[in-house]
């Protein structure tokens, strides 16, 4: 399925599925951190990403099984949510 747009329906999504989170901020040991705590005892896989040119922002891809669509929005508002998380995608 193509989306642009012009497409008013959007891509249906099957649960349970693997589902990542792309976390942004200034600690790279912070933002570790609130993955561990906000994944809590959930099976999880966890990597560095990039720094940007200057150090200042780090990022972290966390991702994990989710069971459902309300599951994978209140991962995503904690991880928002966070004070130590600037921007996740």
């Amino acid at each position: 399925m193509i989306l642009d747009d012009k497409t008013q329906n959007k891509p249906k999504i099957e649960y349970p599925t693997n589902w990542g989170f792309k976390l942004i901020g200034k600690d790279k040991e912070k933002l570790l951190a609130c993955i561990k705590e906000t994944m809590g005892e959930k099976e999880h896989l966890c990597s560095l990403g990039n720094a940007s040119k200057t150090g200042k922002f780090h990022s972290y891809n966390a991702s994990c099984t989710v069971e459902s669509k309300e599951e994978r929005d209140k991962l995503f508002k904690c991880f928002q949510d966070h004070d130590d998380v600037d921007m996740v995608i």
